[in-house]
């Protein structure tokens, strides 16, 4: 199905809104569950878009590919490798915390960053990895339209499974954590472990919003992975929607997405000497936004809210 117009863009910005909304809920899954201050998101984010890349890709003696693997074994390989890193820099910082884990984790992410550019050999460096195919490429169901459907069946299921977990004992236990510390470590709870479960799960799911970007977008590069558009943008995203909520996660993603591209847009129209000086001012919009949300409401568009405890009436006797 051919797209043009307002009708391509639409797709394209939905699209971009869901694997965003994806990378949102990972990071709820270690800040607003667990309050971790993970400023290296973009860590995952590369690690996931090149894992599904290496594994999907035709053959090419320029960096490590020619697997071949399916969309699904793709993705499946990006949450799998996510996950690995996230144990190993999980166990790395177990007993950081608030700033001292957040300098840690944006020191890692920019390593794996100049990592995957110096690495010709794995990732072609600078130059980056072509032809990453969409699902049911070749076929009549290859089009734009047929993978914003994708990426929205992996957001409806993300959700789920973190929603559930939010209700859950053991999501009970991580926002006890996140409380009071102290407090769950009197209550006889192992909060080393309990952080760590928490860092590779979310961890995980960034994991698999880069390999959807990677089947979006269809080529990935270091750049792609700055920390403006890998952890900034995705943290002004879940304040701004609501920290601890996953449907503000989700509402966040949309609607910051939307500005930063709408202001794409604007400043397009510009004359190219001013182009250096409106790319700032993007970047001023987006933080005088995160500031008015803060300042108007601190909890988000979506505050947090405590799930609802199902008393059991009982029969009088």
């Amino acid at each position: 199905m051919e797209l043009s117009g307002f009708s391509a863009y639409l797709v394209s910005f939905l699209t971009f809104a869901g694997i965003y909304a994806v990378l949102a809920l990972g990071l709820n899954m270690q800040w607003g569950f667990t309050g971790q201050f993970n400023i290296g998101v973009a860590g995952f984010f590369a690690v996931g878009a090149y894992t599904t890349a290496i594994l999907t890709t035709p053959g090419s003696p320029a960096y490590l590919g020619g697997f071949g693997m399916p969309f699904l074994v793709g993705l499946g390989g990006a949450v799998i490798t996510s996950s690995i890193i996230g144990v190993i820099i999980g166990l790395i910082t177990a007993r950081l915390r608030t700033d001292y884990l957040a300098i840690a984790t944006i020191g890692i992410a920019e390593i794996i960053r100049l990592f995957l550019k110096n690495e010709d050999w794995l990732t072609n460096g600078v130059r980056g990895i072509p032809a990453v195919q969409r699902p049911f490429a070749d076929t009549a169901l290859d089009s734009p339209l047929t993978y914003l459907l994708v990426v929205a069946l992996f957001v409806v299921g993300v959700y789920f499974l973190v929603e559930r977990a939010y209700v859950s004992p053991w999501g009970r236990v991580l926002r006890a954590i996140r409380e009071n510390e102290p407090a769950s470590a009197a209550a006889g709870k192992d909060i080393a472990r309990f952080r760590l479960q928490a860092f590779v799960v979310g961890s995980a799911i960034m994991g698999l919003g880069g390999g959807l970007y990677a089947h979006f977008f269809g080529f990935v590069s270091p750049e792609a992975f700055r920390p403006l558009y890998g952890t900034f943008l995705i943290w002004v995203m879940l304040i701004a929607g609501g920290s601890g909520n996953n449907r503000g996660a989700i509402l966040g993603a949309v609607i910051v997405w939307g500005l930063w591209s709408g202001t794409e847009m604007l400043t397009g129209m510009l004359p190219s000497e001013y182009s250096t000086q409106a790319a700032a001012l993007r970047v001023l919009l987006i933080g005088a936004l995160l500031q008015v949300i803060l300042v108007t409401r601190p909890e988000g568009i979506l505050p947090e809210k405590a799930p609802r405890l199902i008393a059991r009436r009982r029969d009088k006797q």
